[in-house]
């Protein structure tokens, strides 16, 4: 990953370079830094006023599914499309990757040959297993996973 360098050796290199009439290929070698990083600072000046390092910060997209009841009664009823098809039945512009992560959001999931339907949570998987009478389930050292 790039070095940052700090906002005030940006200044005293490009004042340097400015003010003092330094080539920007002494200014480099002076302050250990390439020719190609003065000129983007440059550049990165006359486009936008200033040379401040970008955010490494991942910019955060707003989320193109807002209302997850819709949503889910849309996944309900198209269920048995794929992704890509019902990315194009959706109302706005959305990618089947969209589709993929509100699906898996909303605990959607299909089995091979059902119908699709909402996924258990382990919390319910784990009622229904004691609603089974299941008890004093061990693991090989002996060790009960069912007791309370």
């Amino acid at each position: 990953m790039a070095k940052t360098y700090s906002y005030d050796l940006r200044k005293k290199i490009i004042e340097a370079i400015e003010r003092d009439g330094l080539k920007k290929s002494e200014a480099a070698k002076i302050f250990h830094v390439s020719r190609n990083t003065i000129d983007l600072w440059i550049k990165r000046r006359e486009e936008t006023g200033d040379y401040k390092p970008l955010s490494n910060r991942p910019h955060r997209t707003k989320a193109k599914i807002k209302d997850w009841k819709k949503f889910e009664e849309f996944a309900n009823k198209y269920g048995d499309k794929t992704q890509v098809e019902m990315a194009l039945l959706w109302e706005e512009q959305i990618s089947s990757r969209t589709i993929s992560r509100g699906l898996q959001k909303i605990g959607f999931t299909r089995n091979s040959g059902e119908t699709p339907r909402r996924r258990k949570t382990q919390g319910n998987a784990h009622q229904d297993k004691r609603a089974t009478g299941i008890k004093n389930e061990t693991n090989r050292n002996g060790v009960n996973l069912t007791a309370n």
